[in-house]
């Protein structure tokens, strides 16, 4: 639930202090808010400094020199109150904890980030060369980029300017984003079941729907106003910058800073993406022939797309959940979740750690035996992984099944002040990271000189839950040019049936293993997501599709909801010998190696796609995690039956240098790793349920 000290008063009686570097435009755009806000405009230079000291600004730092500057000019700022203002802070004063302590208490910051070339146009038109803690030696830009981290220490919400706007676009900009900021109630969430006009009892904040995962009625989440569009020159900008600076710029638009400070954010993501990933750029686009590109999803910890969300979302989790409960994370995979969850919620911090649990359920027969060895190895005082002689479908039928169960969740929270949620991609929290890296993958392109900005591009992604799929078309909505979504499928085809018929039917139907186990799914939760936006937002249709998928295994949409489908998405799939094939004739020709659901992706992506524009293969794992099926592909005369064994044959083709080290490891150290196994009875996984929920917080530590 949003909470602020600064929602006990009206904006009109609270100062908006703007700060921002010595060009950010903070005297101008000040000038034009008071304007537009009907307040008083306050300068700290020329209305508070220049008057406390009787000379200017200048001629005081000269004085003193720029250390002693910045105490006394925090020393003056201090003495200084006032409200009701809009206030241009000087460039310098967030520099000084004290000012900004004393400031914050009767204000709300604003940071003008604008970006650096606009500002240092704008200083040597001013003919401004040096500012204040600017050593000889070190140009502007260096000063400009140092300063950021302090900017971001104080704000309260982020004025991110795109390349090239004026000071009344700023100003425009500084408007909505006060509107945004005290509007508490304008960034809520609906379950895609909700037919009702929401109550109050029924709003739901980021921080409601991180912690709770699915919605009390069975429905899945989803903003309740849609996704913030981004302009032309925002995109623009953020193409120049790093994968975590564009994380967090896009993460902010998408999370109320009252839900999540967003100083608070940035810590996160800066945590996230960090030194756990191997690729400096976290998830590099590379030229693989003609216009198709590869999108590499798999250089974190875990060698999986999942680790672009999960070494993320476990932070959101935790600093949204009430202080009074613990929590137990429950996750059904096909593969790469689980492990990308243990991961990610193992590197907690150790008071997190011990509110939060995690277990796993996996098909014992469905993942590779590396994708096993990944999660049966993990070390955690707060993870675990069962698995279970079934499949996904009832791994995941089974955690919904208890979820759903009202006795069941009450017996936990009433014995072991326990709650459940869930890390899968119906959980808010873990598919709204996923929206990053499809809007970076185009970003980069656009860096690149592949496009310019507008050129649109389409996307094939391997599908199997449709939460990677979802990601892309939420990436659309925010004004990434997306052009085509091709969802792409093994033989078991389900999505790629209901695209071509609009008939979603499971009845005799079976799952079939396959050599891209992680899409070996034929309940695809987050299509709920996407009907629900095909359909309007008809929540009533939404709910009868999927209570009559529950009750009679099938179900059919209308013509004109099914042409709302395809306008979003295209879908095909490719046979086990297309998918062995394609890895082959591509390592033949270009000397890439893929994984198989990558190749599924660019299987069906070279029937469908007409080559009107650059198509992007998602490359959700790397191929070391298949490594049986790789070697088998790339016509290996003998694959070894150790999995050790088999990462070494691949490292003689690839090169060393191209193996993922952390999945190496894994492999090298976890070889006997020994874990639970269960029959596929629902009582059963409950028992492992309550078993964990004992041993996670009622054992002595």
């Amino acid at each position: 639930m949003i909470t602020s000290c600064l929602c006990t008063k009206t904006l009109q009686e609270r100062n908006v202090l703007l700060m921002g570097p010595p060009g950010a435009g903070k005297t101008s755009v000040g000038r034009i808010l008071s304007h537009r806000l009907g307040k008083p405009v306050i300068d700290i230079d020329d209305d508070v400094l220049e008057k406390a000291w009787g000379m200017t600004v200048a001629e005081k730092l000269k004085q003193v020199g720029g250390e002693r500057f910045i105490d006394e000019e925090g020393q003056a700022v201090c003495n200084f109150s006032a409200s009701g203002c809009v206030i241009s802070l000087t460039g310098s004063n967030p520099l000084h904890s004290d000012t900004m302590r004393h400031l914050k208490r009767s204000g709300i910051a604003l940071y003008l980030d604008v970006d650096t070339e606009d500002i240092v146009e704008r200083l040597n038109k001013m003919k401004v060369n040096r500012i204040v803690g600017q050593c000889s030696g070190v140009s502007m830009r260096k000063i400009l980029e140092y300063r950021k981290q302090f900017y971001e220490k104080w704000l309260d919400a982020r004025v991110f300017c795109g390349r090239g706007d004026t000071l009344e676009d700023i100003a425009e900009k500084v408007v909505r984003v006060l509107d945004r900021y005290q509007d508490t109630e304008s960034e809520t969430y609906i379950s895609t079941r909700n037919h009702r006009h929401a109550s109050n009892s029924d709003v739901k904040f980021f921080s409601d729907v991180a912690v709770e995962g699915l919605a009390p009625c069975g429905g899945l989440y989803v903003p309740n106003k849609g996704f913030p569009k981004l302009e032309t020159s925002e995109w623009i900008r953020l193409a120049d910058m790093s994968y975590p600076e564009r994380a967090s710029v896009i993460l902010e638009k998408c999370i109320h800073p009252l839900d999540i400070a967003p100083s608070e954010l940035r810590s996160m993501v800066k945590r996230a993406y960090g030194q756990n990933f191997a690729a400096k750029s976290v998830a590099p686009v590379k030229h693989l022939a003609e216009n198709q590109y590869i999108l590499e999803l798999f250089h974190g910890p875990t060698a999986s797309f999942k680790d672009l969300s999960l070494q993320l979302m476990p932070q959101l989790f935790a600093h949204c959940l009430p202080q009074m409960c613990n929590y137990l994370i429950l996750v059904a995979t096909s593969g790469d979740t689980g492990s990308a969850v243990l991961s990610g919620f193992s590197n907690l911090r150790e008071s997190d750690r011990q509110r939060i649990g995690v277990l796993v359920f996996f098909p014992e027969r469905g993942v590779s035996a590396i994708q096993k060895l990944q999660m049966t190895g993990f070390k955690g005082s707060n993870t675990r992984s069962v698995s279970v002689f079934s499949d996904f479908d009832f791994c995941q039928r089974a955690i919904k099944g208890i979820f759903c169960d009202l006795r069941l969740t009450g017996y936990f929270a009433v014995e072991y002040a326990t709650v459940l949620s869930t890390a899968n991609s119906i959980n808010w929290a873990r598919l709204l990271p996923q929206v990053v890296y499809h809007s970076s993958a185009y970003l980069d392109l656009l860096r690149d000189g592949v496009v310019k900005f507008g050129q649109p591009i389409d996307v094939s992604i391997p599908t199997g839950n449709f939460g990677n799929t979802m990601s892309a078309i939420y990436a659309k909505q925010m004004g990434v040019p997306i052009r085509n979504i091709i969802c792409a499928s093994n033989h078991n085809c389900i999505v790629s049936d209901f695209i071509s018929t609009g008939q979603y039917d499971l009845r005799g139907r079976k799952l079939k293993l396959s050599n891209s186990p992680s899409i070996d799914i034929l309940k695809s939760s987050n299509l709920e997501r996407f009907l629900y936006h095909a359909s309007g937002r008809d929540g009533k249709l939404v709910q009868d599709l999927f209570e009559r998928l529950e009750k009679d295994q099938h179900f059919t949409v209308s013509e004109e909801l099914l042409q709302s489908v395809r306008q979003d998405v295209e879908a095909g799939w490719c046979s086990e010998d297309d998918c062995l094939n394609t890895i082959q004739e591509v390592h033949s020709k270009t000397g890439y190696i893929m994984d198989t659901h990558t190749a599924v992706a660019k299987s069906v992506a070279d029937r469908l796609h007409d080559k009107m524009c650059p198509v992007v293969l998602c490359s959700t794992a790397h191929f070391g995690k298949f490594a049986p099926a790789v070697l088998k592909a790339l016509r290996c005369p003998d694959v070894p039956r150790d999995p050790l064994e088999q990462l070494d044959a691949l490292c003689a083709i690839a090169g060393q240098e191209l193996m993922h080290k952390t999945l190496y490891e894994s492999v090298r150290h976890e070889a006997n790793a020994p874990h639970t196994v269960c029959p596929p009875d629902f009582s059963v996984l409950t028992d492992e349920v309550e078993s964990m929920i004992h041993d996670s917080f009622l054992k002595l530590r």
